[in-house]
């Protein structure tokens, strides 16, 4: 897959880029939703011999639009988000910096230069989608600001029991820890990647030694607790815990949040090596310990309980 990285005004050449069809959104967790605009947009390059692609959109539009807002957390970063659309058999995707120069574009500016601009025959959006300055671009305006350079497709919203399927949903599941839920609708593992590194060590002293890992900041980190993960390292599949938290047992004042997975049947040296851990269920909160045997205790008891919801899922 080909990554464009264009802001406001872009250089790319309408006619160096080749005739495609695009689907163009946000698309944060990249989730059930998503993915049918996605490959929608595929299926039509298909059907009309064009090039799939992908326009989205970084940093989310209110870190720009919200003077009071520095920094936003995501379901998937930008990396993990083009990984996944990568994954869906996309052959290009535009990333474009969302600026105020971008947010002050008028609708038929925007289609002008980033929808005509770059080729694009066909689009494909959700029924919600909005561009140019103050969201004024709709579904409703975008016949007359395509000119007949294009055709557009709308795909309705995707629903999910009585609920449609969104990324405010989804954060609010994870928030509360309802992994489960978040993941059917995601229609894939939550999942953080990072890079293992030195942590005190304290846990293989206590028989759970534990994996320290460096996550990007940008990360929605979901409810505080014990978790019941897979971790994937090299391509290799284990199960195992995981804690996010403070660790209060050691620590009265402890400011950082750490993640951390004790790995079961695994017993090697993956310091500094990339890891991607899928959170399956919310096992319990964290909470303070009186002393190291009661920690013992509680972590034999939820190994326990996470080794048999895996063998009862297989």
């Amino acid at each position: 897959m080909k990554i464009f990285r264009l802001s406001h005004p872009h250089d790319l050449k309408k006619e160096e880029q080749p005739s495609s069809s695009c689907a163009i959104g946000f698309f944060d967790g990249v989730h059930r939703g998503h993915q049918r605009v996605i490959l929608t947009a595929k299926e039509i390059a298909g059907q009309k011999g064009l090039t799939s692609a992908v326009m989205t959109f970084h940093p989310h539009p209110s870190v720009i639009l919200n003077k009071n807002k520095k920094h936003v957390s995501y379901i998937t970063p930008l990396e993990d988000k083009l990984n996944l659309i990568k994954k869906l058999g996309i052959e290009r995707t535009y990333v474009v910096t969302f600026t105020p120069e971008l947010a002050n574009l008028m609708p038929e500016a925007f289609v002008e230069q980033f929808l005509i601009g770059l080729n694009i025959r066909h689009l494909v959006s959700g029924f919600d989608f909005t561009y140019g300055k103050m969201g004024k671009g709709s579904i409703a305006t975008i016949e007359e600001h395509a000119r007949g350079e294009f055709d557009y497709t709308v795909i309705e919203k995707v629903t999910e029991g009585e609920g449609k399927i969104s990324s405010t949903k989804i954060r609010e599941l994870l928030s509360q820890g309802n992994i489960e839920e978040a993941n059917q609708l995601l229609g894939r593992p939550f999942q953080i990647n990072g890079k293992v590194i030195k942590g005190d060590q304290r846990g293989r002293t206590i028989g759970f030694p534990t994996a320290n890992i460096q996550f990007n900041k940008d990360y929605l980190i979901p409810k505080i607790g014990v978790y019941a993960v897979k971790v994937y390292i090299e391509d290799q599949e284990y199960h195992g815990m995981a804690n996010i938290g403070y660790k209060p047992t050691f620590y009265d004042h402890q400011l950082h949040l750490s993640l951390e997975v004790n790995i079961f049947n695994f017993d090697g040296n993956i310091y500094d090596k990339p890891i991607k851990v899928e959170f399956h269920r919310y096992i319990r909160s964290e909470k303070k310990f009186t002393g190291i045997e009661d920690l013992k205790k509680q972590l034999q008891e939820d190994q326990a309980n996470i080794q048999h919801f895996f063998s009862a899922s297989l």
